[in-house]
């Protein structure tokens, strides 16, 4: 019998039986009817509901492609996109197909007699209707291979009705960012190598690895991805990235360096492999420029779902004039170029013939946020406009409010769970309350189109990730507070209450800037302030003379690349700087001693509980904890406590205490030290080597320079009086 043929038997044995579902019993195990011809997208994700229902129940659905071949209970599964699982549905469950024809990535999940009726607006919807069952009916974790949280075992899985249903999306677009992802490109054997003249890009994250993100990617319900920092899609090992996160049904983007997937290293292997050594400038070279354009753009052409990146910048992460001093100095003939650029790449894809709907974006981040407020970008019709955060994860960037929304562009919002400049990197920083803040935000200011997270690592950070991907998906029905209480009460078979505490009582410690509103001691921000601390005291003790107590003037920490803030403008800083202020708020010694105490002292008491809690729990639960939650506490607490000890050590060095100043950098060192010990434990079982890679913030290097200072110190004459 055809599989069309058979539809009438199966919709006549759906009214008739029980009205209970059974998943898995002792005596039956339900099959699972998927035509042939949905996209590999929902193949994936019922092999991802067998394996789940297997490590739950040890047993192992069957799945088929013929109605005849199902048994009492099946699970069909069906997308009204597709003409034969359509006509499946029509018979089946006509009213299922009236409420999602039409519509973007919504899903019914129903019982229908004995029968479970998955079904997807598009191949999208029906892969997150099933990922919606296995969350909420099989207790499955999104981010279970992030959080090494294993489901419960049962022995049967059957429930008397199953009613899951979802209209669109509150933002059409959301997803990830793996960007910084030193962590990820070590912790296992290296995917390949790049050719990329950039400290700690020269290996690519391991496909297996990539594999186990867009697979959370889509459990979490998200449908975009950035999959890497610098992508170069013309050699084989990070193509492999893109074709991992492809084959999940998901939109693929690139870095907002990377115009139509092109970054300046791309540049320079293309041409190198052509004999010529060219500055990487639109300004200097735009015939050259653009045939790279090109020919990326005819390769990323050949994948389906491509939302492309417009825009101009320089090498790595900064402005194109960092690259080739030569180009225009004034902001309006920077605008100008950057506009001329995009039009041009326009141009480009218009020829190289992408599929349509075409997406495009442009990100304004750092400089082009502060252009795009003095109105100096031309930004291509059709275009997404996205915001940015300017401090990581706490507020969107002052053109995001002064922007007039334009009819011709839709708009969206960048939005950092982790930025290394400034971190968090290492320990999460935004909790989802801040987050709701800023999506809440950017929803009711028409910036709903789009909404991509960077993540990083996403270890680190499964919490907000889980967080904004619920709040992406339907905000309306997101409340922070019940939402943290759930969230709780999923991990945890006991003290909910004190453990939710304990979160908030964590995410409370870190301390806010008093005129910038803005965290200014999250982790990264921690290195770049002991460090230069540190520089400084060096300085005074090679001269025995005291300093002034006043602050240098802060450097930027930009993915590994120290800038110094250029001294022009009308706010006599360059519009890269300006747009980016407040990922580096200026203090005093004295605002960073009273703020780096306060978090000792809280992140001392968030250990305490969470010590005392982990000891109550089972073990998998209480290795969450300490992971999650206690680890994050404990690093924190510990650059806190060398922070405070050098700035202290200046603070005595320039009262002529230098008995005080050794003191202090004793301290400082003796907290370092504890750094790699956490690590240790951080790195267990299959999280072994997972800090391998963890050169960008540069562990083993400031604890060397934290004890070579110590000894300056510890031989240094008395500081000269003033």
């Amino acid at each position: 019998m055809s599989f069309v043929g058979a539809l009438g038997l199966l919709s006549v044995l759906a009214t008739t039986a029980a009205a209970s579902f059974e998943l898995v019993t002792s005596r039956s195990t339900a099959t699972i009817l998927i035509a042939t011809s949905e996209p590999e997208c929902v193949q994936l994700a019922v092999n991802d509901l067998v394996s789940d229902v297997h490590k739950i129940t040890g047993r192992t659905l069957v799945v088929v492609r013929r109605p005849e071949e199902c048994g009492p209970n099946r699970i069909v599964v069906a997308s009204v996109n597709q003409p034969e699982s359509a006509a499946l549905l029509v018979r089946l469950a006509p009213e299922v197909t009236d409420q999602l024809m039409g519509k973007w990535e919504s899903y019914q999940v129903r019982t229908v007699g004995s029968a479970l009726v998955v079904a997807g607006s598009d191949e999208r919807g029906t892969m997150f209707g099933l990922y919606a069952f296995i969350e909420s009916h099989l207790g499955v974790d999104p981010l279970s291979f992030w959080s090494s949280r294993t489901p419960k075992t049962h022995s049967t899985l059957a429930w008397d009705s199953v009613s899951l249903g979802s209209g669109e999306p509150t933002f059409k677009f959301r997803g990830w960012f793996i960007n910084d992802e030193d962590l990820l490109t070590e912790w296992k054997e290296p995917g390949g190598d790049r050719s990329i003249d950039y400290p700690y890009y020269a290996k690519v994250v391991p496909r297996e690895t990539m594999r186990a993100i867009a697979e959370a990617l889509v459990r979490s319900r998200c449908n975009l991805i950035i999959p890497a920092s610098f992508v170069d899609i013309l050699n084989p090992p990070e193509e492999a990235l893109v074709q991992e996160c492809a084959r999940r049904g998901v939109f693929v983007s690139q870095h907002h360096v990377e115009p139509l997937g092109v970054s300046a290293f791309s540049y320079f292997n293309y041409w190198k492999k052509r004999g010529r050594e060219l500055k990487y400038s639109y300004f200097s070279h735009p015939e050259e420029v653009r045939e790279v354009w090109r020919v990326y753009a005819e390769k990323w052409a050949t994948y389906r779902n491509v939302i492309w990146q417009l825009g101009l910048r320089g090498i790595a992460d900064r402005p194109m004039w960092m690259a080739d001093p030569a180009t225009p100095q004034s902001d309006a003939d920077r605008g100008r170029l950057i506009s001329e650029a995009m039009d041009a790449q326009v141009k480009i894809l218009d020829q190289v013939g992408a599929r349509q709907p075409r997406y495009l974006t442009t990100t304004l981040w750092a400089e082009g946020s502060q252009l795009n407020e003095k109105n100096l970008l031309s930004i291509p019709p059709g275009t997404i406009v996205i915001f940015s955060d300017n401090s990581p994860g706490w507020k969107w960037q002052r053109d995001f409010h002064t922007t007039r929304r334009q009819p011709e562009h839709r708009h969206g919002v960048y939005y950092h769970h982790a930025l290394i400049g400034s971190g968090p990197h290492l320990a999460q920083v935004p909790s989802p309350h801040k987050t709701h803040e800023c999506l809440e935000l950017a929803v009711s200011q028409g910036a709903s189109t789009y909404a991509i997270f960077n993540v990083s690592n996403l270890r680190e950070f499964v919490l907000g990730i889980d967080a904004s991907a619920k709040m992406t998906w339907n905000l309306a029905a997101f409340e922070p507070d019940q939402w943290l209480k759930n969230w709780v009460s999923e991990r945890f078979s006991r003290d909910q209450a004190a453990i939710e505490n304990a979160y908030r009582a964590y995410f409370n410690t870190w301390q806010i800037h008093a005129t910038r509103g803005v965290p200014f001691l999250m982790d990264g921000q921690m290195f770049s302030t002991g460090r230069s601390g540190l520089d400084l005291l060096a300085k005074k003790l090679r001269s025995g003379q005291p300093g002034e107590g006043a602050p240098p003037e802060p450097v930027l920490q930009v993915n590994d690349s120290v800038v110094e803030p250029a001294k022009s403008g009308p706010d006599n800083r360059d519009s890269f700087w300006a747009g980016i202020r407040d990922m580096h708020p200026q203090s005093t010694r004295g605002q960073r001693i009273l703020a780096a105490g306060a978090q000792r002292a809280g992140f001392s008491r968030v250990i305490l509980h969470t010590e005392t809690l982990s000891d109550r729990l089972p073990d998998e639960e209480a290795r969450f904890l300490k992971d999650n939650l206690g680890f994050q506490a404990a690093l924190a607490l510990q650059l806190s406590t060398w922070v405070e000890a050098v700035e202290l050590a200046n603070e005595s060095f320039d009262l002529n205490n230098l008995a005080r100043c050794k003191d202090e950098l004793h301290r400082a060192e003796a907290a370092f030290s504890q750094i790699p010990v956490l690590a240790e434990s951080y790195c267990w079982g299959p999280w072994e080597h997972w800090y391998r890679g963890s050169k960008k913030l540069n562990i083993t290097a400031t604890q060397q320079r934290t004890r070579d200072v110590l000894q300056l110190a510890i031989h240094a004459p008395p500081p000269a009086t003033r």
